[in-house]
């Protein structure tokens, strides 16, 4: 059979809701290198069909208690070192006055951030944490999402690998967790590799955190980094290692594509941003993965095309903040929250700001966090327009 037409049988047959095969995915793939549009359509049929002509996003203050980081990747300008400008530890008096704006811009996420266990580093972490009457930087989380919760605002954290107890507790105030898986290839763990001085990347690490998740059933956000050295088998096997956590647990609650930018002040400074034409085609072949998966890209990373994935199979923006910058990409600033809305109805979609869990995860958070979502919670499970406008 004609490789071309066998391709688009199979795309056909994913439309038909027969699961994908992970061989048939790389004809795909090779297909749409030459000509990505019958996989673009494909894509964006299946979002149509199980996502609507609606795209979301959360409402967000950005917390970054600690940047301190044990670890090392050489793309990442987030990690401080002490004494530098842009360290960050974050005192209770610091979280309860930013929970206090956050509140004033009718923010309704509480995005927690910190670098990966500071305090086995760092002993101006430990220092820190022991002036604030802690011990771990999870004890901090905990507290800190304590006090979004009395503030009106709901938590999710992203701290790296957390244990399994810790991830537990978290879980009784949080309405969701995060942790980018990235990539599941060893490969760029060894000498030279983005990951090779970042312990906590390793996959097998990463997807036990994620195994976790499932085990307690948190509705976890995670996701790959596209365009970082990656192959494209690497990209495929990330996605696929994804999918199988899910049909295995079923918590995942959504997946991001992040496309790689360059910092200047890292060691991968001078390598190439992510080619769009490969960024949108792992985006759609993502959606043809995973046909019914919440699937985002952050808009701020594609400044001046963002609306364009409205096209691919995206029914996501993530957290857009009104309020702090996204202290990850320090460089690409949020766009305004109007600039996107009126982007998504050019392009023919209602943009509804939603929780930072998804209304089809509400059964998996606590009666007590239910009861505070159902507050402000309009009859589709998104926030009421009156809260966030």
């Amino acid at each position: 059979m004609n490789k071309l037409v066998f391709d688009s049988e199979c795309l056909n047959g994913i439309l038909e809701d027969k699961p994908v095969a992970r061989h048939d995915i790389n004809g795909i793939y090779q297909k749409a290198i030459e000509n990505p549009n019958e996989l673009f359509s494909a894509a964006q049929s299946l979002r149509k069909k199980f996502k609507g002509n609606s795209v979301t996003f959360s409402k967000k203050a950005f917390f970054n208690i600690v940047n301190l980081c044990k670890d090392t990747c050489s793309y990442c300008t987030y990690k401080s070192e002490p004494g530098e400008t842009k360290l960050s530890m974050m005192s209770i008096k610091q979280i309860s006055e930013l929970l206090t704006l956050a509140k004033k811009y009718k923010c309704v996420e509480a995005l927690f951030v910190t670098g990966e266990q500071p305090e086995q580093r760092y002993q101006e972490a430990r220092e820190w944490l022991k002036n604030n009457g802690f011990k771990t930087t999870a004890e901090y989380l905990i507290h800190a999402s304590e006090m979004a919760l009395e503030a009106g605002l709901f938590p999710h954290t992203n701290a790296g690998n957390l244990h399994y107890e810790e991830m537990k507790e978290l879980k009784k105030t949080n309405v969701s967790m995060g942790i980018m898986l990235e990539n599941v290839s060893e490969r760029l763990t060894q000498k030279g590799m983005p990951h090779h001085l970042a312990a906590s990347k390793r996959p097998k690490t990463r997807l036990e955190v994620l195994e976790n998740s499932g085990k307690l059933e948190i509705p976890m956000t995670t996701g790959i980094l596209v365009g970082i050295g990656e192959t494209i088998d690497e990209i495929i096997d990330s996605l696929f290692a994804i999918k199988t956590l899910n049909d295995k647990h079923g918590n995942i609650q959504e997946v991001i594509l992040q496309n790689f930018q360059p910092k200047t002040d890292t060691k991968m400074r001078d390598e190439p941003s992510a080619d769009e034409k490969y960024f949108k085609i792992i985006v759609a072949l993502s959606r043809i993965i995973m046909p019914q998966m919440n699937i985002q890209i952050p808009p701020n990373l594609s400044p001046g095309s963002y609306q364009s994935f409205l096209e691919i199979g995206i029914n996501d923006w993530g957290g857009i903040s009104p309020l702090t910058p996204d202290f990850v990409n320090p460089e690409f600033a949020w766009p305004k929250i109007e600039q996107v809305d009126i982007n998504s109805k050019k392009a023919g979609f209602d943009l509804k700001c939603r929780f930072p869990t998804y209304p089809e995860f509400f059964t998996s958070i606590s009666k007590e966090l239910r009861d505070n979502i159902a507050v402000i919670e309009n009859e589709e499970g998104y926030v009421k327009e009156e809260y966030w406008r």
